[in-house]
């Protein structure tokens, strides 16, 4: 994936195959990891096998899958680990607890260098992404935003054809409906979008078929 500003390359991880994606500034070089939930190992090589330095690392939210890699990945490149938002402070404390899920042996607890609220900008050589809080699947969720390049990196809010899971500690299902539909829709349907998990597709896209939020679906809901 690439664009006339930045390169992005998406590396699933993890035994729930997690999109976490590495993106990097055309002209520096310079680039940022977004959610390293585990295979650290592999995330350094792929960086380095694309000649890009990671001086940044992003988490849309605290889940064991998204995080748990990020306190070894910023000791290996020195980076500086940026969100999510401040309301996801429990699940990045309890993330070493998840030791004992198969495929998290490796899991560490994360304190960021910068917690990130709506509104907010984050960069990486010369390109800057929007954050934008999307409460629901957790408090705390952010995604990044790339609005030159139309593109956003949606963690777990939204997938293709469904939504992120609200029967977990801390969800809520109407909360994340309007955090999809009041911050997300108004951005425009020429977004695309890396989700979490699985393949990628539009806000447009999802407008027209999406069973949770799609417009015929929500008709006459909100």
């Amino acid at each position: 994936m690439s664009s006339s500003l930045f390169h992005a390359a998406i590396l699933p991880v993890t035994p729930y195959q997690q999109n976490c994606s590495l993106v990097w500034c055309d002209k520096t070089k310079m680039g940022a990891i977004i959610d390293p939930g585990g295979e650290v190992d592999r995330l350094v090589a792929a960086a380095a096998a694309n000649g890009v330095t990671v001086e940044k690392i992003f988490l849309t939210h605290g889940h064991l899958d998204h995080a748990s890699g990020a306190a070894a990945l910023k000791r290996r490149t020195g980076a500086t680990l940026e969100g999510p938002h401040i309301d996801d402070t429990f699940l990045l404390e309890a993330l070493a607890k998840n030791r004992t899920t198969p495929g998290f042996e490796a899991a560490e607890a994360c304190v960021p260098d910068r917690f990130l609220d709506d509104g907010d900008a984050v960069s990486f050589g010369e390109v800057s992404f929007e954050v934008v809080h999307c409460p629901g699947h957790t408090p705390g969720h952010v995604v990044y935003l790339q609005r030159e390049a139309k593109i956003a990196f949606c963690g777990d809010v939204l997938f293709k054809g469904s939504i992120g899971r609200t029967d977990i500690p801390r969800g809520n299902h109407a909360t994340l409906i309007h955090s999809i539909v009041d911050k997300l829709w108004p951005l425009g349907g020429d977004i695309a979008f890396v989700p979490g998990h699985g393949l990628m597709s539009s806000f447009a896209e999802e407008r027209r078929n999406n069973p949770f939020v799609g417009d015929y679906a929500l008709d006459g809901m909100l």
